[in-house]
């Protein structure tokens, strides 16, 4: 039986390259995504090619309800949930001193308190399989901080603590939790920055390039995998060098 993988955020960016590099493995896929977009059924369709199932289900992370019910719609589709990618996520960056409070509280919505609202609702039904993988896609910036991204740093800081204080309540029951912390990744995030901005950062960076999504989505991959059955409560950097 094909194992099942649920993705949040994955129509796009890194969400989509690690749904697609699933897809490739044999996983069946559950997208979510919040708001009706054009990548949709380009994504859906890239990964039926792969003779697996795909199911896109709408719902946002930040709310508790939307969660319970793509939780509930996942299970009553594939019966089960093997792998959880929390990769849905927002920026909204200012200097503090002129950060308006909803956007501070957004960003941690989404990010920080996204990630609890699925695992909430995820974490029994892998509890009774004893089995199961949580992928928690955190940022560099989450260890190191970043100027204009008080917001962004403190969700994605505390992504890292949720990870490991879950793996360490869920381990004996055969669960695996880690994050990944990417640097800077090449989306559509990044496409905004001039080019001169681009090779500055690229210049920054021990491996001189920016990560592309399928850098992320191999390691994520590979803890979706029985090969990293002696892994938990560990942040992979997938950052060039740039936190080494």
């Amino acid at each position: 039986m094909s194992k099942v993988a649920l993705i949040t955020g994955a129509t796009r960016g890194i969400g989509r390259e690690i749904a697609i590099t699933l897809a490739k493995e044999g996983y069946d896929i559950a997208l979510n995504y919040r708001k009706e977009n054009e990548e949709l059924e380009s994504v859906k369709k890239e990964i039926e090619e792969n003779k697996v199932k795909c199911f896109a289900i709408q719902g946002d992370v930040s709310n508790f309800d939307d969660c319970e019910e793509l939780v509930k719609y996942v299970i009553e589709k594939f019966n089960k949930i093997d792998v959880l990618v929390n990769n849905a996520g927002i920026t909204k960056d200012m200097l503090l001193m002129r950060m308006k409070k909803e956007d501070f509280e957004q960003v941690i919505d989404v990010n920080l308190i996204g990630t609890f609202n699925v695992t909430k609702n995820v974490i029994n039904y892998m509890l009774k399989a004893r089995s199961g993988r949580i992928i928690n896609i955190s940022s560099v910036v989450g260890v190191s901080g970043n100027s204009g991204q008080t917001n962004y740093a403190a969700s994605k800081a505390g992504i890292i603590g949720f990870t490991k204080s879950l793996a360490k309540e869920v381990a004996s029951r055969g669960i695996l939790v880690n994050a990944v912390a990417p640097g800077f990744i090449e989306t559509s995030m990044t496409d905004v920055l001039k080019d001169e901005v681009k090779e500055e950062i690229a210049k920054s960076i021990p491996l001189k390039r920016m990560g592309t999504p399928k850098d992320v989505a191999n390691i994520v991959k590979f803890l979706a995998s029985d090969d990293s059955s002696y892994i938990t409560g560990q942040v992979l950097h997938v950052d060039g060098g740039m936190l080494m």
